[in-house]
């Protein structure tokens, strides 16, 4: 449930940020009228932004999705947005277009992407489940002919330049082997 008002508050957000943009285009086309709007619409983008810091801070707590804690982002960038409207404001009743028309861009930026984020699928929890230590990298066993040379160690095998993890160099952890490895989840 918080994951869907976030959603809805992060979509009406990014419609008046991207409404502001249009009032502010018409007062600088000689529609006087409209500053009146843009003044409006900010006060209630900065009061839909307030309700927003509840929801942000309930999707960072998890809210009853089996204890599993949610992103730090959109609290922080509720934060973050609440405090760059706050200038963009004072900008504003101080006539200093230049801040103001930059901030605005900025501003309207970051609630676009806040939007995005809103409406990105939510990655499913890992599994987390304790698999039986590996004693070693995997290596073949001996033919016998090749005992005591360095065939093992070119490029490519666990010995050779690798990452030093056993993975060959390609940087993947290798399988878990042996008794309860298929109680491990492992990603392809």
């Amino acid at each position: 449930m918080p994951r869907l008002l976030l959603r809805a508050t992060a979509t009406a957000s990014a419609v008046l940020g991207l409404a502001q943009t249009v009032l502010a285009g018409s007062f600088l086309n000689g529609h006087y009228e409209a500053l009146r709007a843009h003044e409006l619409a900010a006060m209630a983008l900065g009061g839909l932004l307030i309700a927003q810091l509840p929801v942000a801070a309930l999707v960072r707590r998890g809210a009853g999705a089996g204890g599993v804690r949610g992103p730090w982002w959109p609290l922080g960038a509720t934060v973050l947005l609440l405090a760059a409207l706050g200038a963009q404001m004072g900008t504003g009743y101080e006539r200093a277009v230049g801040v103001h028309v930059t901030l605005g861009v900025l501003l309207v930026s970051g609630l676009l992407f806040g939007l995005v984020g809103a409406w990105r699928p939510v990655a499913a929890p890992r599994a987390t489940s304790v698999a039986e230590p590996v004693a070693g990298p995997a290596t073949a066993p001996s033919t016998g002919s090749d005992a005591g040379s360095d065939a093992a160690s070119g490029p490519g095998s666990a010995s050779g330049s690798g990452s030093g993890t056993g993975d060959g160099g390609s940087g993947r952890l290798p399988r878990p082997t042996g008794a309860g490895a298929d109680a491990v989840e492992v990603a392809p």
